[in-house]
């Protein structure tokens, strides 16, 4: 009977030894457990900050091409406005041409100079308005030479835009 009782009583602290084994580390594992969601919270949060990170450089990058996208709408604009070589849709009559002394007629292009003997005010055109030119830019005018219109500035003569076939 002693070894009955002395079996019986091991058995019920080893049972009992591996129910407060088992209940701490249940306790642990639950701790482990509350520690990796923490982790996992933080994780999180640090994906949705970064997603929105994202999300406004995105935003930004798209307000930039738009503004991009306006910049050349708007330099396409001022082109047609002056573009440098331009067919008349319309022919005028202003009389007869004659080269300046020493130099013939000759067809300019963009970017050349103009010699100065064009800017005298026999080959200026001051009423751009009759031939259906809008107003120079400040600096410029328009110099007729031959059959075409030059935009030319005054300073230096250099060749802005040409209106090719506006005289008769």
């Amino acid at each position: 009977m002693k070894k009955v009782l002395t079996a019986a009583l091991a058995a019920t602290l080893a049972m009992s030894s591996l129910g407060i084994a088992s209940a701490a580390e249940a306790q642990s594992r639950g701790q482990h457990e509350q520690r990796q969601d923490r982790r996992d919270d933080r994780r999180d949060d640090r994906r949705d900050d970064r997603r929105e990170h994202r999300q406004d450089r995105r935003e930004d990058r798209r307000e930039w091409r738009h503004e991009q996208r306006e910049d050349r709408r708007e330099a396409r604009q001022d082109q047609r406005a002056y573009a440098q070589w331009q067919r008349s849709q319309r022919r005028y009559n202003a009389g007869r041409y004659v080269a300046p002394r020493g130099y013939a007629v000759r067809q300019w292009s963009y970017g050349q100079r103009m010699p100065s003997y064009y800017r005298s005010n026999q080959y200026v055109v001051s009423n751009y308005g009759q031939y259906g030119l809008r107003a120079p830019p400040r600096g410029y005018h328009y110099v007729r030479s031959g059959n075409d219109v030059v935009l030319a500035a005054v300073a230096g003569g250099l060749i802005t835009a040409v209106i090719a076939g506006l005289f008769n």
